[in-house]
Formats: structure tokens, sequence, C-alpha cells
């Protein structure tokens, strides 16, 4: 087996891998509205979904690349629409976002919510795998979860010992019930918390702080944005800022300072855990040092981009190879994403690594050396491979 250093892989693949990357482009953002069903619960759930196409519309369809979904829950008496800054800053770059709209009500059931939002990340799933959907093989096998306030809490809920989903995202949540700060207890994904140290609403020492503390997460991550609020990571919307004037009428910062605080941190962190972007953690890490409008809190037990290729974690034979690749790897390892490359930088292979025996067929891709990314959380793993003729 040839194994390929981080440094030797990022000299002769990184730089080309990302100026092709399907992120490069600026997609127009399509609509569609979908109802799930969750027979378990006799429950249909309404979502909203914007996703990456070439023209902007109503059931437009997708653009073409393999988008990773991301299924982000509403604050309290907030509808989806409030969130437009997030689909618009995130669904030209390439990002699937689902809205399920349900519990809007004066009285929401926060643990049906948070199985809705659980619900819609699995089914999305099954739409990339459905031949009549719009989705069909469109979506990336990685999913992430985010939320604000309520919708924030109940994304912990849904996280909670939830292995389909990479990374967690909340901004300013709320305790919820059950409790989202005993949720955090049981969820280990790579998980990213935004407050405003000046929220009144959802105060941080009562609710993120709490959260942050008790993640089992392998990386974790805290940031408080000075002077930030709590309705201004959303658009503006009339509930969420009269009940913030009840308690804070004015704010040291302004609803575009804030968002554009939380969009610089958080593009860096989805791009490195959903779409496996090499140096975007390194641009996260040295943005959380330098910046002057945050506050931050930080564990990561792994070092990042850490090249574990010499640990022997798992095999890939043979090598060169002809026809079938063989990948093992122990069971405690299962679960991450391994993609392969080309030599110009195109992905040609994606999949969510489940077994400890797997099998690719290679038999028709063109000769020449291939490089294989293995991810799992914060960890990767390099191999370079050479597919011959008999």
């Amino acid at each position: 087996m040839i194994k390929i250093k981080l440094k030797d892989f990022i000299i002769l693949v990184g730089l080309l891998i990302f100026c092709t990357n399907i992120r490069a482009q600026s997609f127009d953002i399509g609509h569609a509205s979908i109802t799930f069903y969750d027979s378990s619960r006799n429950r249909y759930i309404e979502t909203e979904v914007y996703y990456p196409a070439y023209n902007s519309g109503e059931n437009t369809p997708i653009a073409s690349g393999n988008f990773p979904v991301i299924v982000f829950g509403h604050g309290f008496l907030m509808s989806w629409a409030s969130y437009e800054n997030f689909w618009t800053e995130l669904v030209p770059n390439g990002y699937v976002i689902c809205f399920p709209t349900t519990e809007m009500t004066l009285t929401p059931n926060h643990e049906n919510f948070g199985l809705d939002l659980k619900f819609a990340a699995a089914q999305m799933q099954n739409e990339n795998n459905d031949s009549s959907s719009l989705f069909f093989n469109s979506l990336a096998p990685k999913t992430g979860l985010m939320g604000h306030s309520m919708g924030g809490g109940a994304s912990f809920l849904a996280a909670e010992n939830n292995t389909i989903i990479h990374t967690l995202v909340t901004f300013a949540a709320a305790e919820t019930n059950p409790s989202a700060i005993s949720s955090s207890s049981n969820i280990t994904v790579p998980t990213l918390i935004f407050s405003g140290d000046d929220d009144c609403v959802t105060p941080p020492d009562e609710n993120q702080i709490l959260m942050y503390n008790y993640l089992a997460s392998t990386c974790k991550t805290h940031i408080s944005i000075i002077g930030g609020g709590h309705c201004y990571f959303a658009d503006d919307n009339f509930n969420c800022t009269l009940g913030e004037s009840f308690c804070n009428s004015t704010l040291n910062i302004t609803r575009e300072e804030q968002q554009l605080i939380t969009f610089n941190f958080l593009k860096l962190w989805l791009n490195y855990f959903l779409y496996d972007d090499l140096n975007a953690f390194n641009d996260f890490d040295d943005a959380l040092q330098i910046s002057t409008q945050i506050n931050f809190t930080q564990f990561c037990n792994t070092l990042t981009n850490q090249d574990i290729s010499g640990q022997d974690t798992f095999e890939i034979y043979p090598n060169p190879v002809i026809n079938k690749l063989n990948l093992l790897i122990p069971i405690e390892h299962t679960d991450g994403i391994l993609t392969m490359y080309n030599l110009v930088g195109q992905q040609v292979y994606q999949s969510l690594i489940t077994n400890t025996t797997n099998q690719i067929d290679v038999s028709n891709y063109p000769n020449g050396p291939y490089f294989i990314v293995y991810n799992k959380n914060s960890i990767m793993q390099y191999y370079k491979i050479i597919k011959i003729d008999r």
C-alpha cells in the first residue's frame, strides 16, 4: 500500500481540488415544498427546501453536484421566512437547507419539533435515493443540523444519539422540555454554538454555556459575539423583536454586523465538516485568534487535518488496482465519509462507510493516480492509489 503524507497531499491535490470544487461556483436558489410523513407518529412534516440551481424558481431542476444537507429549526413564533439570510448566504455556495415548519403555535411541543428535525434529515437522504425526487443523486451523504432559539434547543434534541448527523450549529439556543442541556451529554459530533453576549432572551450563562459544557463532542466551539443580541441572528421578525424589546430595547451592534460576524465563522466551519475543505478549519482557528468582535471557548481532542495514515486504522488493497479496490476498517472507525479524487481534483466517488468490509469497483476508471480522503468527525486519513490495466 502506498501512503501519502498530508504535506504531499496538499501540494499535489489540495489546491486542485478546491479550485475546481463545486463551492467555487455561485448558484441560483431553487425552492420546493415537501411534506414528509412519519408513520411512527402519524405526523405530517411540512418542509420548505432551498437548494442550488442554475435558474432560480419554484421546483426548478437542482444544479449538478452532490450537496450537503442542512436542516434548520426556527425560533418560537418565527416563520422559516425569517431566516432568508441563511439560505441566501449558504445555498449559492452549494448547500441545501430545509426548514420544517411545524410547532409554530403559542404552545409548541419541543420534543416533537426535535423529532421532526431528525426525521427530515433522514428523509432527505431518502430523497437522494428516490428516482422520482427532485433531489435524486444530488445530495452528499453529509448532513448538518442548525437552529435558532427554540429551534436551536430542538436541534440538540435531534442530534442526541443521531448517527447520520455530521455537525451541529446553533444560534442563541434556548433550553427546551425535554432538556437540550441534558441532551448535550449524548452528542459527540463536532458542534459550534453561537451566542450574543447581550442576549437577554436566552442568556448565555443559563443556556448556551451550559450546553457547551455538557457536550461530549470530539470538537466543540462556543463563539460569543460582543454586543450581540438574540434576534439579530435572523432577519427582522415582529414577534422576536417585540419579545427582546421588553428586556433590551437597544443593542450596541447592528443586525448586519452580527450576521456578518456569524457567517464569516459559520461558512468556514461548514466547509470543513461538510465539504472536507482541508484548509477551512485552520482559517477558522486563525479567525478566532485575531477577531476583536468575539470571545470564544474551544475544545478539540484531535488535531486539525491530522494525518493518521500511519496508524493502520484501515487498509486499502490491492495497490496498484485493476478492478476492485478493497477497504477494511475497524468497526470503531466506521460511519466516516470516503471520497476519491482524480489527478485534476475532480471528485469521482463518495460514500458513507458503514461496514467494516467494503469494495469499490474502479474497473471503468481511467488509468492513473487517485487520491482518497477518509473523514470521520475532525480526523482525516489520506491515501494514494494507482489504477492500471491488466
